[in-house]
């Protein structure tokens, strides 16, 4: 079987012109960045604003496991078959961290038959939005401590600065540093950290603006330190909000694409779920509702995290109402949360999968706690049996859920037709009542328990003292109504990344907690999760190359 970009460098792409001008954007709202990439101008969404919105499917994943599960794979598959039945689609994608790229994830641009091209360019610098995103972070950073080295006017606490430099690479010994080292013209020493761009407020706030003036307003709004009297310090405080949006007026257009078969993509935005939102910019999918009938987005990691976040961040700000949500799952996956080796997969296993589907009856039962219906996708491998798909359609359709498989992967939109069915019949015949899992009301410690037990399965939660205290300060600042952005490891519902399958004894532990105030949430950090990753021991970065005619091998 060849390779993701072997399958990728052989594809016949269209000049991204003629794919705009497929959903109604013509050349003249398309800023080029080469023939086959291009970001779509404010001018377009403003003369199509008053359109009709397109329904809107989420798609989302039991937890990540070494087996694999194609939740990207399969929202890029879903959306060539819809073209495939001849129905007006367009998916709405996050762009790809170089972390992940070089790390062991890899890229974010789905994989066999079934992903977006040029998969090269998008899983590499892409169109700079990132690049931006990260100058405007380290912008708000060397100004702050500029305005330390230059008299410290608004009585900045050197001991209380949260804002965090970023870097789109994974690199731990950046984590905790001491800056400042040297003469006294080198500024002054103290403590700094470094987070991964993805995790960036900035990030999350290009992701939720609205616009424009509203990227401007959260910017101003972002807390970089406190004084000596304990209040916050702003970036509009800094005065620096019109210089980071000069970084930002062109990332916050999204990007168009397209895939292997021609169908739109909209790409644009990409924080991590683990440890931010996990969805793609709001303007994106508002731009792509509006140019098409069907529009497949996706939240990532499992649906515990990204699709949470996309229910209680992203819809909640933003006024969106999803109509469907596609859970992925592969019969590899199940059987490794029912306790087989990664090497032992392939055989057929009942008792492993009835013992490991717990995981995806839990992630079943979340989603439609949100009041939203649901359809569940096996990922089809060849080692997978008649005996093992059958039991888990059967046990998804006793908890009212659609079912097909999806063999996107190797078949790219004609292996999605059966999903794609599934999908429209659940359109057709259930309404979505979507609400969120909390009110905006209720206090933060209640949201924090209530996502904790309603979606992870905790029996109780502990907060440190710490997170307790920054708690109670935020809640006198006047957050108290903000939603939670839980930070969490991706491979288990509980904070413990070794609890496999559906843990219902355990405590969710709460070790700190921060505010964006520029993004509009709370973030919660639980267990050992870290803002900054690292790389393995063998990352991907040691087998990309490029040969002498300018190919890159490699990538996935």
């Amino acid at each position: 079987m060849k390779s993701d970009i072997e399958i990728a460098r052989e594809a016949k792409l269209l000049p991204i012109k003629d794919v705009a001008e497929s959903i109604g954007i013509s050349e003249e709202y398309l800023e080029y960045y080469g023939k086959y990439k291009a970001k779509i101008s404010d001018e377009w969404y403003e003369e199509h604003k008053n359109n009709k919105d397109g329904k809107l499917i989420l798609v989302t994943a039991i937890n990540p496991t070494p087996a694999g599960e194609g939740k990207t794979t399969t929202t890029v598959g879903l959306g060539e078959a819809f073209g495939k039945l001849g129905k007006k689609c367009v998916i709405a994608l996050r762009e790809p961290s170089l972390g992940p790229c070089f790390g062991i994830k890899g890229g974010a641009a789905g994989g066999g038959y079934a992903q977006v091209v040029p998969m090269e360019d998008l899983n590499l610098h892409f169109t700079g939005d990132f690049h931006a995103i990260t100058s405007a972070n380290n912008l708000l950073a060397a100004i702050l401590d500029n305005h330390i080295q230059q008299g410290n006017e608004l009585n900045i606490d050197t001991r209380n600065i949260v804002w965090k430099r970023c870097m789109d690479m994974n690199d731990r010994v950046l984590r905790n540093i001491v800056v400042g080292l040297g003469n006294k013209s080198d500024g002054t020493v103290r403590e700094d950290h470094f987070v991964i761009t993805v995790a960036s407020e900035i990030m999350a706030v290009l992701c939720l603006a609205e616009d424009l003036k509203d990227l401007k307003e959260k910017l101003g709004r972002i807390i970089v330190a406190y004084d000596y009297s304990g209040n916050p310090i702003t970036a509009k405080d800094l005065k620096c909000v019109g210089s980071m949006a000069a970084l930002l007026k062109d990332a916050i257009k999204p990007n168009i694409l397209q895939t292997l078969e021609h169908t739109p993509a909209i790409v644009h935005g990409g924080p991590f779920a683990n440890i931010a939102h996990g969805c793609n910019s709001v303007r994106a999918t508002r731009f792509a509702l509006k140019m098409a009938d069907y529009v497949i987005t996706e939240a990532g990691f499992g649906a515990d995290l990204g699709a949470e976040k996309f229910f209680d961040i992203k819809c909640r700000k933003a006024g969106l109402k999803p109509d469907c949500v596609v859970l992925v799952a592969t019969i590899r996956a199940l059987k490794y949360n029912g306790g087989v080796a990664k090497n032992d997969l392939s055989a057929e296993n009942l008792d492993a999968l009835k013992k490991g589907i717990v995981n995806l009856e839990k992630h079943i039962e979340n989603l439609q706690k949100y009041k939203v219906p649901v359809i569940v996708t096996l990922n089809a491998f060849s080692s997978d049996t008649e005996s093992e798909t059958a039991f888990v359609k059967k046990f998804c359709e006793d908890r009212n859920c659609e079912f097909a498989l999806s063999r996107v992967w190797e078949s790219g939109g004609e292996g999605g037709i059966d999903l794609a069915n599934a999908v429209l019949k659940t359109l057709s015949e259930k309404k979505s009542e979507f609400k969120p899992i909390y009110d905006d009301d209720l206090p933060l410690k209640e949201k924090i328990i209530t996502v904790a037990k309603e979606i992870y399965g905790a029996k109780d939660v502990s907060f440190s003292k710490e997170s307790e205290k920054m708690l109670s300060k935020l809640t006198d600042l006047g957050f108290a109504g903000l939603p939670v952005c839980m930070a969490k490891t991706q491979y288990s519902l509980s904070d413990d990344p070794t609890l496999l399958g559906r843990p219902d004894d355990f405590v969710l532990n709460v070790r700190d907690v921060y505010i964006s105030a520029g993004a509009g949430f709370v973030v919660v950090l639980t267990g050992q999760i870290v803002t900054m990753p690292g790389l393995s021991k063998n990352p991907a970065a040691y087998t990309i190359d490029v040969d002498d005619n300018g190919n890159i091998t490699g990538l996935f």
